[in-house]
This record gives C-alpha cells, sequence and structure tokens, in this order.
C-alpha cells in the first residue's frame, strides 16, 4: 500500500461513503482513501433488480447480524442484513425511494439538530436526485442518484393500489411530493432497468480520479488518535489481503459504517461509555455515553396470502427472468423491485398529523426474508409502525473487530406498550386490506396468520411469533447538542477532532419512511460541511 499523504479517509463504501467518495475527491488537490470490507459489486444479482430476491443467499455480500434474543418477540434472534459491498445496502435493497415527511426533519431540529429541518435538508435531496420525471419544487433532475418509475408492474401491485383506495385511501403517485399519505407505485433508485445504488450513482463515474484510493476487503480494527488537550484523529489501522495497514489523514477520518458498525468502531477506538470500556479493557480516548445508544429500527409484520391464479413471482425462474432481462435490454420481470406497490396510513392511534404506518406489498409469498421458499402462488403485505417509542443498544462483544457486536434492537420495550398496540393495527389494516373486492379473483387460502378470525390477543400473539425487521436501524451515534449526544449538527464527533459520523446513526429519530435517501441526503450535506464550512448548507 502506498505510503502516500491521505486528506480524508472513508470507512465504509456504502451509501453515505460513496457520496463523500465523490465529492470530496472532486477537488484534484485532495486525497481520499476509501475503505470497504466488502468486495467490489460485480455480482449480476446486485444489477438486475429483481435479482434481490437471490441476493439473501450471498454472505459475502452482507453482515449476516442477528440481534440478541427479544423479550417481546417470544425470545427470537432477529436477522439484521447489511450491505457488506461497494454500495452498502443501496447495493442490496428494494429500491424504494422516499423521505419520510417533511415534519420528520422540522422535528430533528426542534430535538436538538438546528440546522437539519426540512428546508435545510432539501436543497440536499435535490442536489442528490435525477428524477425521471424531471425537475420541480420537490425533485432534482440532474443529480448522480437516479430515480425513476418501474418498468414492470404485476397485476397484484396494481390489485393492492386499488384495494387502499377501496377503503377510502386517496391513490398517490408521488410520496415525495407535496403529500406521503395514500396508496401508490414506489419509484425507484433506478438507471435504465438497472440499480442505481450509491456506488453506481456516485463512486462508478469517479473511480478513474488518480486523487481517489478504493481499497476493498479493508477490515477496519481501530481508528488512530494523536493524544493532545482534545485528541485528533489521526488515521486507520486496517488489514487487507493477509496484511496489516496504518494509513495516516491530514484532515479527517470520516466513519460511514452504519447504525451498527459506526458505534461498534468508535467503541473499539477508544470512545464511547467508559464502563463499555473497561469491561473489555480498552484504553479510553474519550467518555462519550451516547455512542450505541438510542437505537431504533422499524419493525414490520407480513400477512401472506395465496393466490389462486398463477400471477404472482413465487415460480418464476431466476434463469429465464435473467436471461429475458438481458435479452430484452432490461425490460420485464427482471426490472421489478419486487416490492412495488405501498401506501402510507394515518392510523386511529396517530399521535400527530403525519402517516404512522408503512405499506410494502409484494406479489409473492414472502417468508423468512425470502429465505423460506413457500409453494405455489401468493401476496405479501408488509405493514410496519413508522414511529416507534423503543429504544435499543449496540455493545460490544468483544474487543476485537472481527467479532459481531451485540445488537440489543428493544423492540416492543416501550413503557405502556405503545409499539405492540401499533403493531396490531398493523396486521389489522393489512388483514382489512387484502379482504377488499380488489383481491376478489386472485384471493386464496391465508398463510400467516392461518385464521381470519383473530382478535387483538391472537394478533399481539401472531406479532410476537412473526414480526421481523424491515431494516432501518438508526440513531446510534445520534446528532444533537445534549450530553448523550454523539456528533453535533456538523456531524463531528463531541470530545476529539478531526473525526465525523456521516450515516444513518446520526439521526435523531427515525423518519417515516425508508431510510436510503436520508442517508444519501445526509452524506451530501456533509460532503458541502467539509468543503465549505463556513456556509450553513
Amino acid at each position: 500500500m502506498s505510503a502516500r499523504r491521505h486528506d480524508y479517509i472513508i470507512i465504509g463504501a456504502g451509501s453515505a461513503g460513496c457520496v463523500l467518495a465523490n465529492r470530496l475527491s472532486a477537488d484534484p488537490d485532495v486525497n481520499v482513501l476509501l475503505l470497504e470490507a466488502g468486495p467490489r459489486d460485480r455480482h449480476p444479482f446486485i444489477h438486475m433488480p429483481a435479482g434481490l430476491a437471490r441476493l439473501v443467499d450471498q454472505a459475502q455480500l452482507n453482515w449476516d447480524y442477528h440481534t440478541a434474543p427479544q423479550a417481546m418477540l417470544d425470545d427470537r434472534a432477529l436477522w439484521w442484513p447489511r450491505g457488506k459491498v461497494l454500495g452498502g445496502s443501496s447495493s442490496i435493497n428494494a429500491m424504494c425511494y422516499t423521505r419520510g415527511d417533511p415534519r420528520d426533519y422540522d422535528e430533528w431540529a426542534a430535538l436538538g439538530a438546528p440546522g437539519w429541518a426540512w428546508r435545510d435538508v432539501l436543497p440536499a435531496f435535490l442536489r442528490s436526485e435525477c428524477n425521471t420525471r424531471g425537475a420541480g419544487p420537490l425533485h432534482g433532475g440532474t443529480g448522480p442518484l437516479h430515480v425513476a418509475d418501474l418498468r414492470h408492474v404485476n397485476p397484484l401491485s396494481h390489485a393492492f393500489v386499488e384495494a387502499g383506495a377501496q377503503m377510502g385511501h386517496p391513490r398517490n403517485d408521488d410520496f415525495n411530493g407535496p403529500g406521503q399519505a395514500g396508496f401508490g407505485l414506489y419509484q425507484v433508485t433506478q438507471k435504465d432497468g438497472a440499480r442505481c445504488s450509491s456506488a453506481v450513482a456516485y463512486l462508478h463515474p469517479v473511480q478513474g480520479r488518480r486523487n481517489l484510493k478504493v481499497v476493498t476487503g479493508a477490515q477496519v480494527s481501530r481508528i488512530t488518535f494523536d493524544r493532545g488537550a482534545v485528541p485528533r484523529a489521526s488515521g486507520v489501522a486496517y488489514s487487507a489481503g493477509g496484511r496489516a495497514y496504518h494509513q495516516s489523514a491530514t484532515r479527517e477520518v470520516l466513519l460511514c459504517g452504519g447504525a451498527v458498525n459506526s458505534p461498534q468502531l468508535l467503541m473499539l477506538s477508544g470512545v464511547g461509555p467508559a464502563d463499555e470500556l473497561g469491561r473489555l479493557g480498552i484504553e479510553r480516548v474519550f467518555d462519550a455515553p451516547g455512542v450505541g445508544r438510542n437505537l431504533q429500527d422499524h419493525l414490520d409484520i407480513c400477512t401472506l396470502t395465496r393466490s389462486r391464479l398463477p400471477v404472482s413471482y413465487d415460480r418464476a425462474s431466476e434463469l429465464r427472468i435473467a436471461f429475458d432481462y438481458y435479452l430484452r435490454g432490461r425490460r420485464g420481470a427482471g426490472t421489478s423491485n419486487i416490492a412495488e406497490a405501498g401506501g402510507f396510513v394515518r392510523s386511529r392511534l396517530a399521535a400527530d398529523a403525519r402517516a404512522d404506518i408503512q405499506f410494502h406489498f409484494v406479489p409473492a409469498l414472502l417468508d423468512d426474508h425470502g429465505r423460506n421458499r413457500l409453494p405455489g402462488d401468493g401476496y405479501t403485505v408488509h405493514a410496519c409502525f413508522l414511529r416507534p417509542r423503543s429504544r435499543g443498544r449496540i455493545r460490544l462483544a468483544s474487543a476485537s473487530a472481527g467479532d459481531k457486536p451485540r445488537i440489543e434492537a428493544g423492540y416492543l420495550s416501550d413503557e405502556g406498550g405503545f409499539d405492540m398496540k401499533m403493531m396490531v393495527e398493523c396486521a389489522r389494516l393489512s388483514r382489512e386490506l387484502l379482504a377488499q373486492p380488489a383481491f376478489d379473483p386472485y384471493r386464496g387460502e391465508p398463510v400467516h396468520p392461518a385464521h381470519g378470525d383473530l382478535d387483538d390477543a391472537g394478533l399481539a400473539a401472531f406479532v410476537r411469533a412473526r414480526a421481523e425487521s424491515i431494516y432501518h436501524p438508526v440513531g446510534t451515534c445520534r446528532m444533537g447538542q445534549d450530553d448523550e449526544a454523539v456528533v453535533d449538527t456538523r456531524l463531528r464527533v463531541k470530545g476529539v477532532d478531526g473525526l465525523r459520523v456521516v450515516d444513518a446513526s446520526v439521526m435523531p429519530r427515525l423518519v417515516g419512511g425508508n431510510t436510503n435517501a436520508p442517508t444519501i441526503m445526509i452524506a451530501e450535506r456533509a460532503a458541502g460541511m467539509i468543503l465549505a464550512p463556513d456556509l450553513a448548507r
């Protein structure tokens, strides 16, 4: 490895890290080193959208985390897939492009993150986006991240949108438009029928820059510090190809590991709760009690029904779909993101005017994240409570970066049990949707739950037995101004110099929707703060 000077070292080439690598290396006088633990994004199923159904089997692309046993979920350890590849989770997700409700960001500002209200973050969303519908007040038209309408939609997905209308909900063809509520088809992060991950959008076009070095298969073990009155991040220790390296950063180290890996690496480097560090004999650099805390995630309940007609994706051959996809120039079912349709609903239990339930509809029987292939045809309604009150924590299992951290997700642990009431409401509304006339031509026997006469207690038992993550962990390096905040509003780690966290872990609260677009927005804003430190945006 060359010992040349690196101005910035970016840890993690995921949704945020690829953005930073692009924006910072645009200055030819700046040298950037980007480290990624996973491989390059060459697997063909990454780029064919429908290939995501088979990515669950690709262990080399996935950190393959599991939570600790969850007391409120029948002591089950839930699977948390996280992308371990160029593009991170944007290379393995379902490509749904949603930003949440604008009031979510106003809430961030009110919680101690001034400068992160909707009016502040919208320019970064617009800067990142290239929407095929064109530019407008709420959409960008020239950004790196391509956002498109689906090229292929299953008839079951159209039935789902119709079912929402039959329940009295509005149709909505733009969940990022003037209003979020309603039912419609998702726009997706795709370009010309192929996945547009953060790596495709931001990294691939600039990999030829002489001032940008990308190292894959690089397992970072710690961030190093120069000690002084205020410790300063000086570099990164990592291993790659069976060799150990230490590279120095003359300006900043930028940690983009995500809500699991970022707090883990901070603690391994001596920045974290004093008791947690002391327990494992890690030398303390700075006592930061909030590192790893404030963990939030969207818990999801799936309702599955068999289809009487063979129109779902269940029996489709991946080989045939792939052949058709490439033969026809990225057309057909291969362009489907599988979770084609969705909806946002304000339930009868909503605490404010925002939608508090999100639906994703899959025209297939999706059991155990797609890892359990069920026979026959069917369809699945995902439903999640958007504003959980429960909080969890990331802890270290050991002082080694090679060991997975302990994920104490804390699902349904809120005092008063409101989160469980909302999950029961999610299950109830899912069943109502599937009972609408739009599904009459297709409706077969129920699969999960197997009985149609469940009361609230029965639905609660169903949630405890079947609920899973929908892959939106955030909050473990929270942004704010109080003593438990890990980073300030410019994403600088408190108590040390030369170190920022730039990823979903800095979110004070979950947004009301999928988290990929907001994570890219955070990185766009961070790049602006680094390049033009005197400008607010």
